[in-house]
């Protein structure tokens, strides 16, 4: 049976796996060579995934299956055994996902109610929601337009998880290859226009977990739409949004 993408994200850190083996030891490293250092910086990426990915691991035993591969001992587990023992991982990591999920969407559902008689918010029939906070003057991109622009996206308790302005550059993409909020949009802005978009998960990325984006999440951009590069979406810039569509 061939293992799910999750698992496969996690077993995939195993190249940098010799650092778990510390989990079952008291000694400190003392993280003064070249070696240490990219061992432990590894590490922290290794532990920074496994929290994201929300696994409750016994360490202890994964410190003595890292060890006797490393080793050349034979594994305490029989190869069905491994598979069953990922199957059902990976379907509580399912279940979580769905009840996560589930959460989210009644939470996004209670913010846009509230959020859509806030003052200057104008409700698409779609359920998007936009607020101008600066008009711009100059023209309005179609569908098969390439834009300019510079945002910002969060989630509604305010984590950022993308933005330009961190990076220092505007991202260049076509508005018909990002989610449909973002197309939704920019089609009825011109440029110039400052804008906050309140972005339904139907209108985002669904209810699929994403990096920094948990499912069913409503989406929340600033959004500067800065210009028209283009008038022909495919002949776009390589450049893409981290709004782009899945």
């Amino acid at each position: 049976m061939k293992k799910s993408y999750a698992i496969q994200k996690v077993l995939g850190l195993g190249l940098a796996s010799t650092l778990l083996v510390s989990l079952g030891c008291e000694k400190k490293p003392k993280l003064d060579s070249d070696n240490s250092r990219a061992s432990y910086a590894i590490g922290q990426q290794i532990g920074t995934n496994l929290k994201n990915q929300n696994i409750e691991l016994d360490k202890d035993a994964l410190a003595i299956s890292i060890k006797d591969v490393l080793e050349g001992k034979p594994s305490r587990l029989k190869p069905e055994e491994i598979q069953q023992a990922l199957q059902k991982l990976q379907e509580m990591m399912n279940k979580k996902q769905q009840a996560a999920a589930e959460e989210n969407k009644k939470k996004g559902v209670a913010f846009l109610e509230q959020n859509k008689a806030a003052p200057g918010i104008k409700v698409f029939p779609s359920g998007l929601q936009v607020k101008i906070e600066s008009e711009g003057s100059g023209k309005t991109p179609t569908n098969e337009d390439v834009v300019k622009a510079h945002y910002k996206g969060a989630l509604i308790d305010g984590k950022v998880f993308d933005s330009s302005y961190d990076r220092g550059q505007p991202a260049e993409f076509p508005v018909s290859q990002v989610i449909k909020g973002w197309t939704e949009a920019l089609t009825s802005m011109k440029v110039g226009t400052k804008a906050k978009l309140f972005i339904p998960p139907e209108l985002g990325y669904g209810p699929a977990d994403r990096p920094g984006i948990p499912g069913n999440s409503v989406l929340v951009f600033d959004v500067e739409l800065l210009d028209i590069v283009k008038k022909d979406a495919k002949e776009g810039s390589k450049e893409k949004a981290g709004v782009k569509k899945k």
